[in-house]
């Protein structure tokens, strides 16, 4: 299960791909973007994520009860409009954000909301779409993304299976199997006891895609267990400095921490290796100090073998102590001296 984001191949037996989510991080002050995909690309990120939306493409200008965010998050009191005004990412920014990423070295794409952001990136020709958490019920938007051929990630934040079900089938059914699965919870913060990690490995069982976690947990130590459990990509809310605040900064990790992230998921995949009983060279040298069977008091020839001269000591130059019980009784075919490693050479047929 791999696909490819442009020269980079994602899934099974490659590098964890890394992305650093924008978001609303900028506050309004493109230089602020610009030195935030800067941070992040020397923080370790392979990726920078935009979202392509404006408040009038998510929601309409209505202050009622049904419009009015009350739901225990950051975001609380204001109307969805507000908050849209304020977190999107104005257009006019992004073709120029992908192009200084893109000379930086990162892979840049987006989230879009609706097909005319879908048309828009198309025109920008990124490589790989993200369909955020709670867009994974429109169906038909999803269709549309896929349509276009390229990779389709998918957050699963407010799913139910027969939701993720739905959106890996509308991928599919128009022909596009470039398609991973994050494990996600939508709460902001996300609290460690709502993350069932362990949905990982059942998500790439059940629907055989790659899979990742995109994260809302305060700190680091989340993607790295992910990571540790199956996750092929990992991505998180990236901020130059929390202190900026703005609707996301929260849940979101500043460059040194971004940083930290980076080196330990690279420590956590080399450790991770292999299926694998072989021991290396360095293991094969630790061996020589396990037990074995050493003569322990001297010995004369004829003399038998016994738990008084013979025992189980590091290191690991005699015979196995399996053979004990084979040892003990038979006769000693030379003077042995202590401190002498057990051979069968040493000893009388039985």
């Amino acid at each position: 299960m791999t696909f490819s984001i442009e020269n980079r191949i994602i899934g099974e037996g490659e590098k964890v791909f890394l992305v650093a989510e924008l978001s609303a991080n900028h506050n309004q002050d493109f230089d602020i973007a610009v030195k935030t995909v800067r941070a992040a690309k020397q923080s370790g990120a392979d990726a920078i994520k935009l979202q392509t939306y404006t408040a009038d493409t998510m929601t309409i200008d209505v202050d009622n009860e049904y419009f009015r965010i009350r739901q225990g998050t950051v975001w609380d009191g204001k109307t969805l409009y507000q908050l849209y005004q304020e977190a999107c990412t104005p257009w006019d920014w992004q073709p120029k954000l992908k192009e200084m990423a893109e000379d930086l070295g990162l892979i840049c794409f987006s989230s879009p909301f609706d097909k005319t952001a879908v048309d828009f990136l198309e025109g920008l020709n990124v490589p790989a779409y993200k369909v955020a958490s709670f867009e994974i019920t429109d169906i038909p938007l999803i269709e549309y993304i896929a349509s276009k051929g390229k990779p389709v990630i998918i957050s699963s934040g407010i799913a139910t299976v027969c939701d993720i079900e739905a959106a890996v089938d509308a991928c599919k059914k128009v022909g596009n199997h470039q398609i991973a699965l994050l494990k996600c919870t939508s709460a902001y913060p996300a609290m460690y006891e709502e993350m069932n990690l362990n949905t990982i490995q059942n998500l790439k069982e059940t629907f055989q895609t790659v899979v990742g976690l995109s994260d809302h947990t305060l700190g680091i130590s989340v993607p790295i267990a992910a990571v540790a459990l199956g996750a092929k990509i990992i991505e998180k809310h990236f901020i130059l400095d929390r202190k900026l605040g703005g609707p996301d900064a929260l849940f979101s990790i500043e460059p040194s921490e971004f940083g930290a992230m980076v080196k330990t998921v690279r420590e956590v995949e080399k450790a991770l290796g292999e299926v694998s009983y072989e021991l290396t060279d360095r293991v094969k040298m630790s061996r020589e100090l396990s037990r074995s069977l050493f003569v322990v008091k001297d010995i004369k020839a004829g003399d038998a073998f016994s738990e008084e001269n013979v025992r189980s000591v590091r290191p690991g130059y005699g015979l196995s102590p399996k053979y004990l019980k084979d040892i003990l009784g038979r006769r000693a075919v030379k003077d042995i001296r202590r401190g002498t490693p057990l051979r069968w050479e040493l000893l009388s047929e039985k």
